[in-house]
């Protein structure tokens, strides 16, 4: 029988203020990785969510009823009853209109941060980042068709292609694991996708060396992600993996599942509540 879930060890009002205005300074001395979830993006007619996103899959193609409301699934689906090149020729429609950076991107990208994560597929922490030229980002593939034993490649400031010996002399790395709508449409999406990487993540094998490094010696700060579905969490652990800490989440107690809970508290992730808009007051202003 699973253990209660702890939830009196989520830090709540003053203090957790107080622990975020810490992991500001934190970020500000480059000890602190930001790891961006959609839910740190501007209000879009962008999907932002899985959920939103497996919908607007399911407009465009019917979806069998177990791949409603999920997006992998939903991929997976289109992948194996139309073809790869129309997966990806919907998730590049889905995230065709640009998504403005927020307060909290233009901060980040002032900071000249070691390391960025960014989750999801939209194209705000780049754009955030424009007017500089001393950064770079390395995205997840697919490796599906590509003929190469590759899982990651990286862009410069500009986006073209460049090889991985140009990241150890980037200021600041703007990691995207699960790919991104630009510069280069790199989805990783389908269900098949997911196999492949989290067949090898254990051994770290998909992330990418440059990113093992930067997270040495380093804690982590989650903003605007959820960990409510097993490939989330498990991308987060792998990722976070070996790092130096401390690691906070800013999260809304009352969304969290039990899965959630038991997975923060599992890796030594910890929960701030604070509503996201009064973390980014306090980050920004500290």
């Amino acid at each position: 029988m699973n253990a209660p879930v702890p939830t009196a060890d989520i830090v709540r009002l003053a203090d957790a203020e107080a622990v975020i205005a810490k992991a500001a300074a934190g970020l500000k001395a480059g000890a602190i990785v930001p790891y961006l979830g959609p839910g740190v993006a501007a209000p879009t007619s962008v999907p932002m969510t899985p959920e939103a996103l497996a919908a607007f899959l399911g407009t465009k193609v019917a979806l069998p009823k177990r791949a409603k409301g999920n997006a992998w699934a939903a991929a997976q689906h289109i992948e194996s009853t139309r073809h790869r090149n129309t997966v990806s020729a919907l998730m590049a429609e889905a995230f065709a209109t640009p998504v403005p950076p927020t307060a909290l991107h233009a901060f980040l990208a002032g900071l000249r941060l070691p390391m960025i994560v960014d989750t999801w597929y939209d194209g705000a922490m780049r754009a955030a980042l424009a007017d500089r030229a001393d950064w770079g980002e390395v995205q997840g593939i697919t490796r599906a068709g590509i003929g190469e034993d590759r899982w990651y490649r990286f862009y410069d400031a500009a986006g073209a292609e460049t090889g991985k010996a140009a990241a150890p002399g980037w200021t600041t790395l703007l990691y995207k694991p699960h790919g991104g709508a630009v510069p280069a449409k790199n989805f990783l999406i389908s269900d098949a996708d997911y196999v492949e990487v989290l067949t090898e993540i254990d051994i770290q094998t998909p992330i990418p060396d440059i990113v093992k490094d930067r997270r040495t010696e380093r804690g982590f700060l989650f903003l605007g992600c959820r960990f409510h579905d097993q490939l989330l969490r498990n991308y987060a652990r792998q990722i976070i993996k070996r790092s130096g800490g401390p690691n906070y989440a800013v999260v809304d107690p009352d969304a969290l599942t039990k899965n959630e809970l038991r997975f923060l508290f599992g890796h030594g992730i910890i929960p701030l509540a604070v509503p996201l808009d009064r973390a980014t007051q306090i980050l920004t202003a500290a």
